[in-house]
């Protein structure tokens, strides 16, 4: 099995994936647990975020600790810092990043999440697939899902879904 690179994100209705602090509280346990996301899980080989999501939620696993493997940290600072041990930090242009993340996932996907590493590698052409949970709750305010102004439109593809669960395929 060759690993896919999957943008797996939870938002607000309103396109929201935090809220204005930068706070998630809003997005844990107000579903419930989908048949996609377990899927997510299942596949997901290695992870990676950027700084700004490990400082929102700390030193917590992907996924509740459902979920054990690599974590990689995209991010402009020095990446030899490595504030939580546990994790991996890199840098550098974000088609490097995203291969070497495919290879720590061995041979499966490669799950991308949070706010700039996402539109990064979507607009470097790397995501394959994107899984999305709509909470519904109106934020208002906060860090839009996808905010990119100038770029081409991306069109997808629906492959699935399950209730406020959404799987796409990315049309290249």
């Amino acid at each position: 099995m060759t690993g896919k690179v999957v943008w797996h994100m939870t938002m607000s209705l309103d396109g929201f994936i935090g809220d204005r602090d930068d706070k998630l509280d809003w997005s844990f346990g107000s579903t419930p647990p989908s048949e996609l996301a377990a899927d997510v899980i299942r596949t997901t080989g290695a992870f990676m975020c950027g700084g700004r999501l490990v400082d929102a939620v700390g030193e917590n696993r992907p996924y509740g600790g459902a979920w054990t493997g690599p974590v990689l940290i995209y991010t402009r600072k020095d990446p030899v810092s490595n504030p939580v041990p546990e994790f991996t930090y890199v840098s550098g242009d974000i088609r490097e990043v995203v291969a070497d993340g495919l290879e720590a996932a061995d041979g499966k996907n490669l799950v991308v999440t949070g706010g700039a590493v996402p539109r990064l590698s979507l607009e470097a052409g790397v995501v394959d697939e994107i899984v999305l949970h709509i909470v519904p709750v109106l934020l208002g305010e906060g860090t839009r899902f996808y905010d990119s102004p100038g770029v081409d439109p991306t069109k997808l593809e629906l492959l699935t879904t399950e209730g406020m669960n959404f799987r796409f395929r990315v049309v290249r």
